[in-house]
């Protein structure tokens, strides 16, 4: 067996708040890409070719017309620009701050290819929603009331992407959502610096300046009414309830106090009144290679933990966190293993140790090297993935997400999805966003044939 990873020496407390200065976690979470200034917006976007074929748009979920929208700001019309991304993503605010733009439009840029340097097109997107934001008021007009109601279940993205097309085409929408506050993943899910100061519930505020959506919290699908309900008492339902299970990790002493899933830890970060509060270890271990275990990784370290490991089973090139978002990890101090997936928690009462196996990759998949390693570790996140939630059985199911044809049609008569619950596509709010906005154009046909 090989020695600890994260050396010798005595083993300090565990979980704890208060490990930085309230002047360090400011800093530590201040915004982590500030808009750009009328200058510096001018310059970026002075870049852009303007490509006739547009490969930018081609690669964005949303196919925001990208160059039009840059040309607008070159042009002074920075408002103009932001009418023409909320055409098409009316979630173009939060997109701007958290979409992995270095794996779609920009990894697409011409600039890109041709420099190894992109035009800077979400922080341009982010500078143009901000001033038409700033500027107040809403930047469409609803149509006539058609008489139909919708419900929309779960405020996220998806859901709320869909309620207000819905509401601008004179539909009367609904909202249920079972948290107290809207944003799904957006205002629960993302790491804290990537959209500080109450983005999420400002941009919910002016989504609903549209009219025409009605919001209850508190209300959960399966527990507080039913799927037969909905469809009884509206004229179409759209689900974009999200994954609310959380993936275990299946191994031995998983149940000790210190092991739990990183969606919790950056939820409960993300409504913290008092970041310096908030416990945290001194040494933490992550398992998983998506974006929930860099997210809960930088900001385990940016409150002040000392030793933050990232354990992934495969290489890095396979880790669904990109490599952008990677090499932030390790300039925030975080370390990254691969090739090694865990064994079983250790600890005589408390949390001590995480012992891991290193694996290859083989011909039937991943096999066992023979060798093992523990880190010491006085907490532990799993970020393995999350899974579906209780849903009616009448729903057909593929992959373990709910099986939808076309724009977000489901095995129901008048029942839509989209978002993270829905098969196919990628889990980003980009996606989410454009699921939920053609599902609610395919609502509007049905509706109005």
């Amino acid at each position: 067996m090989k020695p600890s990873l994260a050396g010798e020496g005595p083993r300090a407390s565990g979980i704890v708040a208060g490990r930085l200065p309230a002047e360090a976690i400011a800093r530590n979470f201040s915004d982590i890409a500030p808009r750009f200034d009328d200058h510096e917006a001018m310059v970026a976007a002075d870049r852009c070719y303007f490509c006739h074929d547009a490969p930018c748009v081609a690669a964005c979920p949303t196919s925001i017309d990208i160059p039009m929208f840059i040309r607008e700001i070159a042009t002074g019309a920075a408002e103009s620009a932001a009418r023409t991304i909320f055409t098409q993503n009316i979630l173009g605010g939060i997109c701007a701050r958290v979409c992995p733009t270095e794996t779609l439009c920009e990894e697409a840029c011409v600039r890109e290819a041709a420099e190894g340097r992109p035009v800077e097109i979400g922080r341009l997107q982010r500078y143009a929603t901000d001033t038409l934001v700033a500027r107040g008021g809403h930047p469409f007009a609803r149509a006539a009331a058609t008489g139909r109601r919708v419900a929309v279940v779960g405020a996220g993205p998806s859901g709320l992407a869909c309620a207000h097309r819905l509401a601008m085409l004179g539909h009367d929408v609904t909202i249920y959502d079972a948290r107290p506050k809207a944003g799904g993943l957006n205002e629960y899910g993302i790491a804290a610096y990537k959209a500080p100061g109450g983005f999420a519930q400002a941009e919910f505020d002016w989504l609903l300046g549209i009219g025409g959506i009605e919001v209850r919290h508190g209300v959960a699908l399966g527990r507080d009414l039913t799927l037969e309900t909905l469809r009884a008492d509206h004229d179409a339902v759209f689900l974009g309830v999200g994954l609310a299970g959380v993936n275990a990790l299946g191994i031995e002493g998983e149940d000790k106090a210190g092991v739990r899933p990183a969606v919790e830890f950056i939820a409960e970060l993300r409504q913290a009144a008092d970041l310096g509060a908030l416990p945290v270890g001194r040494r933490v271990v992550v398992i998983g290679g998506g974006m929930t275990a860099i997210d809960a990784a930088v900001q385990a370290k940016l409150l002040g933990a000392e030793d933050v490991t990232i354990v992934y089973r495969r290489g890095r090139d396979r880790m669904g966190a990109s490599e952008y978002e990677q090499d932030l990890a390790l300039s925030r101090g975080v370390r990254i293993v691969t090739g090694a997936v865990p064994l079983r928690a250790i600890g005589d009462g408390a949390l001590a140790e995480v012992e891991f196996a290193h694996v290859r990759e083989g011909e039937a998949g991943l096999e066992a090297t023979g060798e093992t390693f523990r880190l010491a570790a006085d907490q532990v996140f799993k970020a393995i993935g999350q899974r579906l939630g209780p849903l009616p059985s009448r729903l057909a199911l593929a992959g373990g997400k709910i099986a939808v044809e076309g724009p977000g049609r489901t095995s129901l008569p008048g029942v839509w999805a989209g978002g993270d619950c829905a098969a196919g596509g990628e889990d980003l709010t980009v996606t989410a966003v454009a699921e939920g906005r053609d599902a609610a154009m395919d609502i509007h046909a049905a509706l109005c044939a």
